[in-house]
């Protein structure tokens, strides 16, 4: 949940509470459920311009409320995913490693256009577009910071196989597996073991030295600071790692591939 949405579910709460107003009565002027009122105290979902400007006026917040809503623009990201792309913005380490997708980071325009369009459920055009705009964004941890970050790809096999996956795309990851600050390797698919089959995840450190595992699903994300966590999912990156084809290996598979008629 993006703490923009956090904090402005809790202050009109706290407004609607000193106002004597119920949850109900806000729901019926703004022409919302109150369960739908509840997710937006909650955070759960963002609390909308049409809500806070009615929770304004009942509240007599004197502009205090509707004030909210220049900092709850649209999401570049899934909300899912939005803490986990912040704490993106502050690694100086990533370990990524990727089952059925060419993770985030090395996917072209292309590619990433082909999966957000497919997106279920469907997305309107500007959220796609927005949406491919940040990811490509995204794309500036590979050279664009000083000092560099460390990064390290592991995918299996099956997501170099996949349909959206064109010799632009393949070209593209070699281009990446040329730089010094990027290790990337390919797992394929007769060195599978368990841990590989259980989906993706990523284990990140920031510059405080905090570290974090990320786990991406098809109905929920996770991203978590326990030190149980994170070193389960180090552990299982490692056994995935020690699997997989060397770097020189790894682009020469996806060269052979590239080769292919």
């Amino acid at each position: 949940m993006p703490v923009a949405w956090r904090y402005s579910g809790n202050q009109l709460k706290r407004w609607r509470t000193k106002a004597n107003v119920t949850r109900e009565e806000l729901a019926a002027a703004s022409n919302y459920s109150p369960d739908t009122i509840k997710s937006m105290e909650q955070g759960v979902r963002m609390p909308t311009p049409r809500v806070l400007d009615v929770a304004d006026e009942l509240c007599r917040a004197e502009g205090l409320l509707s004030a909210a809503k220049e900092y709850l623009q649209r999401e570049k990201f899934p909300a899912g995913a939005v803490d986990f792309m912040q704490r993106e913005k502050e690694a100086i380490s990533l370990w990524w490693y990727e089952v059925t997708y060419i993770p985030g980071l090395l996917q072209t325009k292309r590619y990433a256009t082909a999966l957000i369009e497919n997106h279920v459920p469907l997305l309107d055009e500007e959220t796609v577009q927005e949406r491919i705009a940040a990811r490509l964004e995204r794309q500036t941890i590979l050279t664009g910071r000083k000092p560099p970050v460390a990064l390290s790809f592991v995918f299996y096999e099956a997501a170099l196989r996949s349909p959206q996956v064109d010799v632009e795309q393949l070209g593209r990851l070699l281009e990446v597996a040329r730089l010094n600050n990027v290790v990337m390797q390919v797992l394929p698919l007769e060195r599978a073991i368990a841990p590989a089959l259980m989906g993706p995840m990523v284990l990140l450190e920031t510059r405080d030295h905090e570290r974090f595992a990320f786990a991406e699903g098809a109905l929920s994300s996770s991203l978590s600071a326990d030190p149980k966590v994170v070193s389960r999912a180090s552990g299982m990156l490692s056994m995935i790692r020690a699997q997989a084809l060397s770097p020189d290996e790894s682009a020469r598979f996806i060269e052979g591939m590239v080769d292919q008629p």
